[in-house]
This record gives structure tokens, sequence and C-alpha cells, in this order.
């Protein structure tokens, strides 16, 4: 049993700090003259006997029947491990004077009348939470049409399973940690990657009859001849484990390249108001031979407000 144990520990124990301490007080010479008489295995069994009572004490200390309190009251360090923990909290209320006049009247009034007094003094005499913001773990409100009703944080975040938010699809390859496939915000930073709606925008503003500028347009037409990718045949031999080549960085093509990065492009970027109506509103400039601005002027007065009234 954990007690004879902790009988037959006592006597080592008792030599190994008796022994320490006439180490602690002796010179160094003698200290360690008194070590080697002790010998290594000694001194190693004095910390296996340690050890063994200590985990004895522990054992003794876990099988102890823990006792319930009758009443909630203040527990001492020493007696916390002898008292066992309450399963559900206390329903005595610890403000028994709170809502008094209100049972005060409740009691002395008829229904009838009371609601009707109740209705006049109180801003929203209905409201199951008595306006809180965060109501009382008391106070039950129904969560359904069948009269079912459920207290604020009745089952407590920390008594429920942890939520499991998926990152991936059930298709996505959790492995694949390519950014350059989505890295929209960088996708026209490289000049050999150029935006070509921007590219041939620049070139029709340039001279056509000019032998660099058609040269430009038909580099830009036939697009970057670098990384053309090696259509999945590499030094082990041909692979077909990717089909769109993205996989590995040496299959990838500059087609395959700006697909993905297309069906990543965000869809959510502000517009001006004036950008669904703009061929309309250069239609009516040119016809009244006026400049065109800059966008587009909003003027929130009625035509009649703004005729002179002289």
């Amino acid at each position: 049993s954990s007690s004879s144990s902790l009988r037959c520990c006592a006597a080592p124990i008792k030599s190994a700090s008796l022994i320490y301490r006439r180490c602690a007080h002796q010179p160094i010479n003698q200290t360690t003259m008194l070590s080697r008489r002790v010998g290594s295995a000694a001194i190693h069994r004095v910390i296996q006997v340690r050890a063994f009572a200590q985990k004895a004490e522990e054992t003794a200390a876990a099988t102890t029947t823990k006792t319930k309190l009758t009443e909630p009251r203040a527990v001492s360090k020493e007696e916390a491990g002898k008292i066992a923990g309450a399963a559900t909290s206390s329903e005595e209320s610890m403000m028994p004077w709170k809502g008094w006049f209100d049972a005060y009247l409740k009691e002395r009034l008829s229904e009838e009348r009371y609601k009707s007094l109740k209705a006049t003094f109180y801003f929203k005499p209905d409201d199951p939470f008595n306006l809180q913001q965060i109501p009382n773990p008391s106070t039950k409100v129904p969560i359904g049409n069948d009269g079912e009703e459920a207290a604020f944080r009745e089952v407590s975040p920390g008594s429920q399973p942890p939520v499991d938010v998926p990152k991936y699809d059930l298709d996505d390859d959790p492995y694949d940690s390519g950014y350059f496939k989505r890295d929209t915000r960088r996708r026209y930073e490289d000049p050999e990657f150029p935006h070509p709606d921007v590219e041939a925008f620049k070139l029709g503003m340039l001279d056509g009859d000019d032998p660099e500028v058609q040269e430009a347009k038909e580099k830009l037409a036939a697009g970057p001849k670098s990384s053309k990718g090696n259509k999945g045949v590499f030094p082990t031999g041909p692979s077909d484990f990717d089909p769109s080549g993205l996989r590995a960085n040496m299959s990838v093509t500059p087609a395959a390249l700006s697909k993905s990065l297309d069906s990543y492009m965000p869809n959510h970027l502000p517009e001006p108001t004036w950008h669904k109506e703009q061929e309309k509103t250069l239609a009516w400039y040119e016809e009244n031979d006026l400049p065109v601005p800059i966008g587009q002027n909003t003027n929130f007065i009625r035509r009649e407000r703004r005729v002179a009234r002289w």
C-alpha cells in the first residue's frame, strides 16, 4: 500500500538528507572525499527512492474521497483538493432584493391593473431581457414557435466541441502552396508579361507606318516566347498528374498561367456613377459641340430652381 511504501522510504530519505547536510558544512576537500565514500550508486538509489515516495503521495492524494459542500462558502488552499466541485451553479439569487417593488405591486394589485400600471411606467414592459444588453444567466427566452426556451449561454462555449471550418474544398490539394497562379496584384509588373489591352492602346496611339511600331505589334500578338513548359516530360519521365500544368514550375506555360489568373481576378472593384452611361454622356456633349469633361457633373438642384427668377 501507499502508507507502507512511505514508511519503507523514510529511512533512506532521512539518511540522504543527513548526507547532504554534512556535505554542505564540510570544506571542499572533505566533501569530495565524503561523496566518494557514498558512491554514485548510493546517490542514484536515494534519487529513485525520493521519486517513488513522491509518486506514492500523489497516488494517495488522487484516491482520497472528496466531500461536497452543503452550502456555498469560501474554501482555503489546504482543503481545496479535498472538496468536490459543484456540477451546476447555485440557483439561489445573490440579489434577493432585486425587483421587490415590482413583486409588491403584483401581489397587492389585480393582474389587469398591474399590467396597465406597468405599461404606463415601463418603457418596454414585455422585454424578456428587462432592457439589459447582456441578460442574466437565469433569464430564459423562447427560441422557437413550439414553446422551447433557452437561457443565455446555456451550453457554455468551453463545453461545446470545436468548430470545424474547412479551409479547402473537397477537390483541392492542401499541399499545393503555389501562390504565383493566383497572384493578381503583381500580375502585370513583370515587363515580360505586360497588360495586352494597355500595350495595344499605347501602340495604337503611335504611327502605324513606323517599322518599330509594327514590330512591337507583332511581338505583342505573338505573346511571350519564354517559359514554354516541358509539356509534362520530366527528368524521371512523362507525367500527367496535373492536366493544367501549374502544379510544377517546370510545366507552367503563359497561357495556363493567364487562364488561372483570370479566374482569380477581383470582380468587386468600385466604379464611378457615370461608367454605365458613359456612351450616352459622350454623345450628348458631341451633339451640343461641347468639350467632354473628366467624369460627370452631378447637380442635385432641380431644373426649375436653376432658372433665373427675374
